[in-house]
């Protein structure tokens, strides 16, 4: 009977054991590590080379193909009629003549194109460690370049002095260097930091294709590395020719830097002595005091000179409080002994400096006083502006407490302080993300954001007595910003959200619109998040647009009406999905009050099995500055990593973020711990519902910052739903973070009893489940005893938890190689009820996010 029993619970494992190694085993930890290498760069169609002729009535693209057959095509764009730009049957045929191997017509090695300035199209030609230049002929027959032809592939070579730090200012490009030397070249990369770093060398007669990226700079050196000649990477490929000679550029012409002491006439300057606001006859050298009330607390800084030079605003400013946090580094590279760091870092609640305008007559040589009554308490003021009659001074006030934002105006004459605009809020303007102000002197009005009737959108202001012109835009839709503004055609290009009802209301598109209200025209129409690129002179623009599970689409449109002209071209996910990858999935539910949508996306892994049972994990973060849910297309997120081991990760949107009503966003009102769980768990069962493969019985959270708060905050206020969560930098007591992100959601003066309500710590008491905690210990954007004040809290309570402190490290230490594979096997551990089985490579090989 006994050996009976045995045989059927070793049958029962064996069928088990399959089930089990699928999740969270070596070879999920092993898949997971390489799952970014394993997507990436395999999305083809993606990359578009486009040149505009001068006259823009041309645009030539390399149009590839499936399989990666390419073309490179050229679109009149008055008819949208595409030919081929030039016989590639006869370049295949010159190329193999001039490199001594056949090329496809299909793979020509074409690298770069560009119209020429007299409009002619020239072509990049690289195989076989050679390069060619070729200009297309109006017969569409090909020369070689002369050395003195102006193509436009020339990187201009410039003075070894001239060499600078590298600096990221747009995407990758090639350089093909050309040493045109009798001897050796060395290549030397400039790195961030300004230090040479060397890339080899090149024989004299040589080529080499560089990738880099734009603004980076590169330093050609003989071999006993005295350079030669500097080169800056552009946002397109180029050829650098080393020649061997010194290049003498000639210097840009700078124009000179208005002093802004100097009054506009040339006849005075106003100057700071003793902390007072002093004016200087240029002509004469006399020297008049203007203010009397400066002094080491209250200063005088920052000139703002009236256009016809007869008046002068300088503001004063009250000096705030320091609040030093001390820090130790435990373990220091260069000491044996630990090191004690000091920053001055404020938060809520703190005494800040308060600055005020003060006005002063030029001719008169005296103040005139300025009642502060309308801007007694200033957060900050700025968006500075004289009428063009010097009438008027125009200053935006922002009150603390984030409840008030006034446009106010200061008479020139009298002092006199009167209100143009005032935005009120009985929770919140949001300043820092929604404040917009553009004058038009011309005309005497200015363009005005504001919530004020429940959604984000533009008013024209009459700026003589504040009224409201007329609405600009409305709709139960928002703007996301201002692109430009046209004032002489009195236009606006506009971002929008949420203006086609059929799309995620998180997409961006763009719109033209009239300052009168009329002529709104939305010019991108695609189904995702739209980005543009204008063509040289902006009569058209190229839409790219994508969804977490559609790659990019680019098209060519009208700037005029946003018409469709072509297609240009369309990723390709066919060789993507043949690596397994799984799309995320946009998903949709209802939110806590059961009417509003909240929109999140669901992370699979490779290995999935729908009739398979898998524990949830959401990342979340829910700062109230943003939407923080992925709307564009990657080939590769972290998420995804995390998912391969054995789950299903979500990332969710719910009330109390940004970018929907006012209403939407409002929830977070003193309230910061809400962190929209009641819409996240209803997004959660609704999602489980929908998919039954999604164990709603095994859910885990993790997130950093204002995330790792709300994970945290889950095993408080929602141990029904999640059971395990993962915290790193969290800001655990919002009384203990930076002053601005708190006080912009928290208001002030301060709430204790909103704080206490919202904190981790003085909640910690109720916290249920499994608890992971870290931090960094020079964690300069979140004040780490903010993570150590909940340890505190959890120990009084007597709460079983985990701590990693990182030695020597910041903000987001977390998400470093140990601290991912640290947080993975948590999961593991306390939702697949199994033992971490990864591997034991080095953490600093393991992918990160």
């Amino acid at each position: 009977m006994a050996n009976r029993m045995c045989l059927a619970v070793s049958l029962a494992l064996c069928c088990l054991a399959p089930g089990l190694g699928a999740q969270g085993s070596r070879a999920d930890y092993a898949r997971a590590a390489k799952l970014g290498k394993r997507f990436r760069g395999k999305v083809e169609g993606v990359k578009l080379a486009v040149a505009w002729s001068p006259d823009e009535r041309e645009l030539v693209y390399r149009q590839v193909k499936p399989g990666g057959d390419t073309e490179i095509v050229r679109l009149d764009l008055a008819s949208a009629n595409a030919r081929p730009a030039f016989d590639h049957v006869a370049l295949a045929n010159r190329c193999k003549a001039e490199f001594g191997k056949p090329h496809p017509s299909t793979r020509l090695p074409v690298q770069s194109f560009a119209y020429g300035a007299k409009g002619q199209l020239w072509l990049l030609l690289e195989a076989e460690g050679k390069a060619r230049i070729l200009g297309v002929q109006q017969d569409g027959s090909m020369v070689e370049s002369k050395a003195d032809d102006p193509h436009p592939f020339r990187l201009e070579a410039l003075p070894p002095g001239r060499q600078r730090a590298s600096r990221n200012q747009g995407g990758d490009v090639h350089l093909l260097f050309r040493n045109q030397t009798e001897g050796k070249v060395q290549l030397h990369w400039i790195d961030r930091g300004g230090k040479r770093k060397q890339y080899g060398e090149l024989a004299p007669g040589a080529n080499r294709r560089q990738h880099t990226f734009a603004g980076h700079v590169w330093l050609a050196a003989d071999v006993a590395g005295k350079g030669l000649a500097v080169f800056v990477a552009t946002k397109d490929d180029a050829v650098a020719t080393i020649t061997g000679l010194v290049p003498t550029p000639e210097e840009p012409k700078k124009e000179p830097k208005r002093d802004p002491r100097l009054s506009p006439d040339g006849r005075h300057r106003a100057f700071i002595r003793d902390h007072n606001v002093f004016l200087k006859e240029v002509a004469s050298g006399t020297e008049t005091q203007l203010s009397q009330d400066g002094s080491e607390k209250d200063l005088y800084g920052g000139f703002h000179w009236s256009p016809d030079s007869q008046k002068l605003v300088v503001l004063q400013t009250q000096k705030g409080e320091k609040h030093p946090v001390h820090m130790v580094e435990s373990s220091p590279k260069d000491q044996l002994q630990p090191r004690l760091h000091e920053i001055n870092y404020r938060k809520t609640g703190d005494r800040i400096a308060l600055r005020k305008p003060r006005l002063f007559d030029v001719a008169a040589k005296h103040q005139i006083p300025v009642a502060d009554t309308l801007f007694p308490t200033p957060w900050s003021v700025g968006h500075f502006h004289w009428l063009p009659d010097s009438s008027q001074f125009l200053f935006l006030y922002n009150q603390r407490g984030h409840q008030v934002l006034r446009l106010l105006s200061i008479d020139a004459k009298t002092g006199r302080v009167r209100t143009v605009i005032d935005e009120t809020s009985k929770t919140f303007v949001n300043y820092s993300n929604k404040t917009y102000l553009h004058y038009l002197d011309a005309t005497g009005e200015a363009i005005w954001m504001s919530e004020r009737d429940g959604w984000n959108h533009l008013y024209l202001v009459e700026l003589a007595t504040g009224t409201v012109k007329n609405r600009i835009t409305k709709g139960e839709w928002v703007v996301r910003s201002v692109a430009s503004v046209d004032e002489e055609r009195r236009e606006l290009l506009l971002k929008v959200m949420g203006t086609i009802p059929s799309q995620d209301p998180y997409y961006v598109h763009y719109a033209r619109v009239k300052l009168d209200g009329t002529g709104f025209t939305l010019l991108t129409e695609g189904n995702g998040t739209h980005s543009i690129e204008w063509s040289p002179q902006e009569k058209y623009f190229i839409d790219t647009y994508s969804r977490v599970d559609l790659a990019p689409v680019k098209e060519l449109r009208r700037a005029s009406d946003g018409t469709l002209v072509r297609e240009l071209t369309r990723g390709d996910l066919g060789a993507l999905r043949k690596t397994g990858w799984q799309p995320p999935e946009p998903f949709v539910a209802k939110g806590r009050d059961g009417t509003t949508d909240i929109h999140g996306v669901i992370f699979r892994p490779t290995t999935f099995d729908p009739s398979r049972k898998y524990p949830i994990i959401e990342a979340i973060y829910a700062g109230p500055h943003g939407q923080h849910v992925p709307k564009s297309f990657a080939e590769f997120r972290g998420q995804q990593a995390l998912a391969e081991i054995g789950f299903v990760v979500v990332q969710i949107d719910g009330m109390g973020t940004n970018w929907r009503s006012k209403a939407f966003h409002d929830v977070c009102w003193q309230n910061l711990g809400d962190a929209g769980f009641p819409d996240r768990v209803a997004w959660l069962r609704a999602a489980a519902t929908a998919y039954p493969y999604m164990d709603i019985r095994r859910v885990g959270i993790y997130g950093g910052s204002a995330g790792g708060q709300s994970a945290m905050r889950a095993l408080i206020a929602h141990p029904d739903v999640y059971s395990v969560a993962v915290a790193d930098c969290g800001c655990h007591d919002n009384r203990m973070d930076k002053i601005w992100w708190n006080e912009a959601w928290m208001g002030w003066p301060v709430n204790q009893e909103a704080h206490d309500l919202s904190s981790n710590v003085t909640q910690a008491h109720r916290l249920q489940g499994h608890l992971l905690l870290m931090v960094g210990e020079l964690d300069r954007n979140v004040d780490p005893a903010s993570t150590m004040q909940v340890v505190s809290a959890l120990i009084k309570a007597d709460k079983d938890f985990e701590l990693i402190v990182f030695p020597s490290a910041g903000h987001g230490a977390g998400g470093s190689a140990y601290g991912q594979r640290r947080r993975n096997d948590f999961f593991v551990r306390h939702l697949l009820h199994v033992e971490p089985r990864h591997d034991d490579a080095n953490p600093a090989e393991r992918e990160t996010k």
